[in-house]
């Protein structure tokens, strides 16, 4: 796919998606780590129903802490590995205590070595709190860059890769959120919604469901 046909296809994504945001509520960059955290093969839906009790209930790493591990269980039990996000989540607010003021790292590394944390939570909220250029490649955006041609690989860090190197730098700020909605609502796993996707005539799938 040539420089070209990639600076059409996020010209016309971001046209189709005007407000390209994370779909996690959120107020603060901490609030935002723990939704990213929870999400953790679960859906955005499910963890924000658990954030809408948790958060005005405890939303900073000190008020988390006291809730201690059992007490944050009762808020997220309805999510998946609820008793394993819980430990990790005690365990990263008091490395934000100790190390960081309590505040979240603006910061790659930092935010890796925090508990339940890998480069893709790392990158997404570098993305989404911090407003850096970064993509995480989740298993959306890995389906739609191979699907269309946009960054071929065959692990998340190759397609994060050459999605790095190749998107537009005019839509590289978006891109991450621009590809995970395109990704979730219309180049969905099981039937691409190729009929309705405004980008079908420039995308290299070659079992495009046009019905």
């Amino acid at each position: 796919m040539n420089n070209q046909t990639r600076l059409a296809i996020f010209d016309r994504l971001a046209a189709a998606i005007p407000d390209p945001t994370t779909e996690l509520n959120y107020n603060t960059p901490f609030e935002l780590l723990i939704a990213v955290v929870l999400s953790a093969q679960a859906t955005d839906k499910g963890v924000n129903k658990a954030t809408a009790k948790l958060f005005p209930v405890a939303n900073t790493p000190r008020a988390i802490l006291a809730l201690g591990e059992e007490g944050l269980k009762e808020y997220i039990k309805t999510i998946g590995l609820f008793n394993s996000k819980a430990a990790n989540i005690i365990k990263l607010c008091e490395t934000l205590l100790n190390k960081h003021h309590g505040e979240v790292p603006r910061d790659r590394a930092a935010l890796e070595a925090l508990a339940g944390v890998g480069r893709k939570t790392a990158n997404v909220i570098l993305n989404t709190a911090f407003g850096e250029p970064t993509i995480a490649v989740d298993t959306h955006i890995f389906r739609v860059a191979n699907r269309t041609g946009l960054a071929q690989g065959k692990n998340v860090l190759e397609v994060e890769k050459k999605l790095d190197k190749t998107v537009p730098k005019q839509h590289k700020q978006d891109a991450h959120h621009l590809l995970i909605l395109h990704g979730r609502y219309t180049c969905i796993a099981r039937k691409p919604r190729c009929g309705s996707c405004c980008i079908s005539d420039l995308c290299e799938f070659r079992e495009k469901n046009l019905a």
